[in-house]
């Protein structure tokens, strides 16, 4: 059985870098090297970029939907950037930043969201589950492979995203019971922007914090400064180590803020006041990193400028790629369903064969 005080998270979240982008004195870790910062910085450039362009083409009526993580762009960065090629991510919906910094085409990524039937790119070349909608059911999956891939003696890692929201789900729990039981090399990272669609965390949960409820099964829990990347990427970094190495899932929360509506059929105004979204504003990601690499004289203005044309090329490829018409063909609906079609798939498929088949007569 592990020592309770070994699972115990920090009693404040792990930060490196303050909101100003000053390290903090003494860092709880070490901080990463600039190089790698400037590479996770290029990411949440890019990553932010792909949030403003996915919600300028819902409003284009481009997407159906589209859940922004503006904000929250170090988590998704840091989740990417902490795994080997054979490991494996499994996202939420709001996980977009996440996909492409992992290598995933954005236009193949948002290919769901435009209301398409399949997830839009192969998950076995990327390693990169599906996007899952409903809450915590990919953490299971998470589970499943991490488990395998330890039965076949492998090194791989599953790192499973998921919200504050989806620790309300029984999924969540059964997961966290079952990496644990087995030692499934899992880390289960929380992004906790504090509301579940209009539901605040308060009412939410009533634990010290939401890395607490890996304790009970026996699961070794931190908490992380989710806006300061350096944090991210170092306590991550620990996690993957820990959970390679045989020392069982492991659990990160991070503390963020979803700074734009749960998705553009929202309306935010009507759970939250517009001084808390402002005060989170200081505490922006993508700013308190940028800080820290000017002051090294790492990120110069010319590649800074760099980093903007890649973003913004990110952006063009996506609004070329989105707007391209596909040929539709409605047998797809049925072909990837079983692998042996059943007696009545196969007579709805026929059934809208003969309605096609007459309106184009």
């Amino acid at each position: 059985m592990a020592d309770e005080q070994d699972l115990l998270p920090s009693e404040q979240p792990l930060q490196l870098l303050d909101p100003s982008g000053q390290p903090v004195d003494p860092p709880p870790l070490p901080i990463p090297d600039t190089g790698r910062l400037l590479t996770a910085y290029t990411s949440l450039v890019v990553g932010r970029r792909v949030n403003e362009q996915a919600s300028s083409l819902v409003r284009q009526g481009r997407l159906a939907v589209y859940p922004s993580s503006h904000g929250q762009e170090a988590c998704q960065t840091g989740a990417a950037l902490v795994l080997d090629k054979n490991d494996w991510l499994f996202p939420t919906y709001r996980d977009t930043a996440a996909i492409v910094a992992r290598g995933v085409d954005p236009v193949e990524v948002l290919t769901l969201l435009k209301g398409d039937w399949h997830a839009g790119y192969d998950p076995y070349a990327h390693k990169v589950a599906t996007q899952a909608t409903p809450l915590a059911t990919q953490l299971l999956h998470a589970v499943g492979v991490a488990h395998a891939s330890r039965l076949r003696g492998e090194q791989t890692v599953a790192m499973a995203l998921c919200g504050d929201g989806a620790t309300s789900e029984g999924d969540f729990h059964e997961a966290l019971n079952f990496a644990a039981v087995f030692r499934a090399p899992v880390v289960f990272f929380v992004q906790n922007n504090e509301y579940a669609i209009s539901v605040p965390l308060a009412k939410q949960s009533a634990a010290p914090s939401l890395a607490h409820k890996g304790i009970g099964y026996g699961i070794h829990s931190e908490r992380v400064d989710g806006n300061d990347v350096a944090a991210v990427l170092a306590v991550l970094d620990r996690a993957m180590t820990a959970a390679r190495s045989g020392q069982g899932p492991q659990l990160v929360e991070a503390h963020t803020y979803r700074m734009q509506a749960h998705t553009n059929a929202d309306d935010d105004t009507r759970y939250r006041e517009d001084e808390e979204v402002a005060a989170w504003k200081d505490r922006d990601p993508l700013l308190r990193v940028e800080a820290y690499l000017k002051r090294k004289r790492v990120l110069t203005k010319a590649r800074r400028a760099t980093i903007l044309e890649e973003a913004e090329s990110v952006a063009t490829a996506m609004r070329e790629g989105v707007a391209e018409e596909n040929d539709l063909d409605p047998a797809e609906l049925f072909a990837h369903v079983y692998a042996s079609p059943t007696p009545q798939l196969t007579e709805q498929a026929a059934f809208l064969a003969d309605e096609l088949s007459r309106e184009a007569d």
